[in-house]
């Protein structure tokens, strides 16, 4: 009896998990423009003498010159040159007259200011900076009737105590010009777009994905690197039409992770009807005799039929000669990479098949009629799977998805996986394991 697990349309959508890399490469010297664009001139002031440390100060202060960024591994060093003015209060006694008033001041000092850099899972950028040392430029110096004003200590306080405004400047820019969820929603978007593999197959590259990883912002040669990994269930459908985009759900969370996998799975088919399959092997056993017992018996293959039983191919061999009749056996197929070659495996007579010979013809056991066959019973299709990874790797070179989003792909190695059997054909299948990069334009730059 014909029976199976699979149908055609099963095996042409199958789908497996793979993971396309969507590299990140933000140039450092963008991220400085950036942040010179924005924080330029008067940073912030302190319009008030009293306050809580009674400093007795008002001060301004603007940047003076561009800002330096150097990008270490997760690390960013910015060096901040300022100009301070400060209006300083003052209380003498020269020669025992009192004193009393403000005097103003400019100075100049240069920032060192170290960044560490974060992701967080809503895909914001989390900066964390703090102040790593600074020196004078030029030092502040204040002089009433001839008197020095020690005004650097208090300079140096007023500085301490309003640095986390400059940090949070920073902070505030370097979050705000390292943008990743805008690019990584369109990666995620065009991820799911079909991709016509081949043309004259109507064959479509399908990608469904589930889950995006990212491993974190190094820099490197001033340039901050990283991968995303979506991973996707991908699959070949065949559909003389643009398949239909699924439904899925927004850009999920991103989650940090220290190496993204390469692994991108396609699966590659070849098939051969059951029609087919049988006149090839009538074609191979046509007018071959076989020999039993020392030319006592001799049989003739006239015909032969195949179709599915769950997992083994049913050969259906009708005969003449020293028997007439028609014996079935059954074997498993399997697919052979180093010879792209189909075979059976283990083929033997079906069990009612065998009681009736042993009634009837025992010879037919003893000659080993079952490997003789099993031998002829070979189909070619390795070219059909060649052809295939051929024509996606074409097709994965450098497809362009729509502007600035460029698929690229190589495909490596293949790996088989097993043959299925369907109503209508018997399918081999292979894993074609390789590559595939998705470059969104936004992820490339600021």
């Amino acid at each position: 009896m014909e029976e199976y697990k699979y149908s055609d349309k099963e095996i042409q959508n199958e789908k497996h998990l793979s993971v396309i890399n969507v590299p990140v490469e933000i140039p450092v010297s963008e991220l400085e423009n950036q942040i010179n664009m924005k924080i330029k001139g008067l940073i912030y002031e302190d319009n008030s003498y009293e306050d809580d440390n009674n400093d007795n100060l008002k001060a301004k202060v603007w940047k003076i010159s561009p800002i330096k960024v150097i990008a270490i591994d997760s690390s960013f060093l910015f060096e901040v040159p300022l100009k301070i003015w400060v209006s300083a209060g003052y209380r003498i006694s020269p020669l025992g007259i009192k004193m009393s008033g403000f005097k103003d001041t400019e100075f100049s000092i240069r920032i060192r200011l170290i960044s560490k850099l974060g992701i967080l899972p809503n895909w914001k950028i989390k900066s964390e900076t703090y102040v790593d040392s600074y020196d004078w430029i030029t030092d502040p110096n204040v002089k009433v009737a001839g008197i020095n004003i020690p005004i650097k200590s208090m300079a140096s306080r007023l500085l301490n105590k309003n640095f986390d405004k400059i940090t949070e400047a920073i902070d505030e820019q370097v979050s705000a010009n390292i943008e990743l969820k805008k690019s990584a929603e369109m990666a995620w978007e065009m991820a799911r777009q079909p991709i016509m593999l081949a043309k004259e197959f109507d064959t479509w590259l399908v990608v469904a994905p589930s889950k995006v990883v990212m491993t974190p912002l190094l820099a490197k040669n001033n340039i901050l690197r990283a991968v995303i990994g979506i991973s996707a269930y991908t699959q070949t459908v065949t559909s003389a039409v643009k398949p239909v985009v699924p439904t899925v759900h927004k850009l999920p969370d991103l989650e940090i992770v220290n190496h993204v996998n390469e692994d991108f799975k396609i699966g590659l088919i070849s098939l051969v009807s059951y029609e087919d399959a049988a006149r090839l092997a009538t074609a191979k056993l046509k007018g071959e005799t076989f020999s039993f017992l020392n030319g006592q018996y001799k049989v003739e293959v006239t015909s032969v039929e195949m179709y599915g039983q769950n997992d083994r191919l049913v050969i259906k061999a009708a005969m003449k000669g020293s028997i007439n009749g028609t014996i079935y056996l059954k074997g498993i197929p399997d697919y052979n990479p180093d010879n792209q070659q189909l075979s059976l495996k283990n083929l033997d007579y079906d069990l009612d098949t065998r009681n009736a010979i042993v009634r009837t013809a025992g010879w037919l056991l003893q000659g080993q009629f079952s490997r003789m066959m099993e031998k002829k019973m070979v189909f070619p299709v390795g070219q059909q799977i060649i052809d295939a990874k051929a024509k996606i790797q074409k097709a994965l070179q450098n497809y362009k998805v729509t502007d600035g989003v460029i698929l690229k792909g190589n495909l490596s190695d293949i790996v088989p996986d097993k043959v299925y059997l369907t109503p209508k054909h018997i399918y081999s299948v292979v894993f074609a394991h390789g590559k595939v990069n998705l470059r969104v334009d936004g992820l490339k730059g600021i």
